[in-house]
């Protein structure tokens, strides 16, 4: 894959490279429906969050809901899935944007990764990290570097022995380092969220 041999110039990414697959990024159609398991997967474990997604699902038959059946569901029938009441809103929301700004993939396909970000976050509920996870997850972005996500943050810790105790100078610490990751930033976030999960004990 294109991205292995620049990233493996990272001693470090070097390691995970060899012992994981090469990963691929995907695009999707389904912007809103993208956001909408972003939102109920916030603060949630991989398994819960599945678990509620696909009850969300469930409430229109399994299939993809259009932007308008999800702003049509009564915030109560939400809840009743597992979603907490601002979850449901910020659900809520993104139907109503979807709707009124017409929001597809071809409509942010154009923009530049900042633009897509000042976009999606006009949506109360969505924040940066969300516009980031879709810029990677659903646009496939290469060159996407998550520096607030928090499983990055442990994982590079752990990898590069770095010191805890000052936020902002591990903040500044983790962006150095994936300064030599571009273009392929996307793909080293990948590996690092997968080596966390296998081998990293928080």
């Amino acid at each position: 894959m294109h991205y292995v041999a620049h990233l493996s110039k990272d001693k470090q990414l070097k390691h995970l490279l060899r012992r994981q697959p090469v990963f691929e990024l995907k695009k999707r159609k389904d912007i809103h429906v993208y956001l909408c398991a972003s939102i109920i997967s916030q603060q949630l474990s991989v398994k819960v969050a599945d678990v509620i997604y696909k009850r969300f699902l469930n409430l229109y038959g399994s299939s993809r809901p259009s932007a308008l059946q999800i702003s049509q569901t009564p915030v109560d029938v939400l809840r009743s899935v597992g979603l907490s009441a601002a979850k449901a809103s910020y659900v809520l929301n993104v139907a109503a944007f979807a709707i009124e700004h017409r929001l597809t993939a071809r409509k942010l396909n154009p923009m530049n990764d900042e633009e897509v970000i000042a976009y999606i976050t006009q949506i109360k509920g969505v924040g940066r990290w969300t516009a980031e996870m879709l810029l990677i997850f659903a646009l496939g972005r290469e060159d996407i570097f998550s520096a607030d996500d928090l499983g990055i943050q442990t994982a590079m810790r752990h990898l590069y022995r770095l010191n805890n105790t000052d936020k902002k100078a591990l903040r500044q610490q983790i962006l150095s380092l994936s300064q030599k990751w571009a273009p392929y930033r996307s793909y080293a976030c990948l590996h690092l969220w997968a080596w966390k999960d296998m081998e990293v004990k928080v």
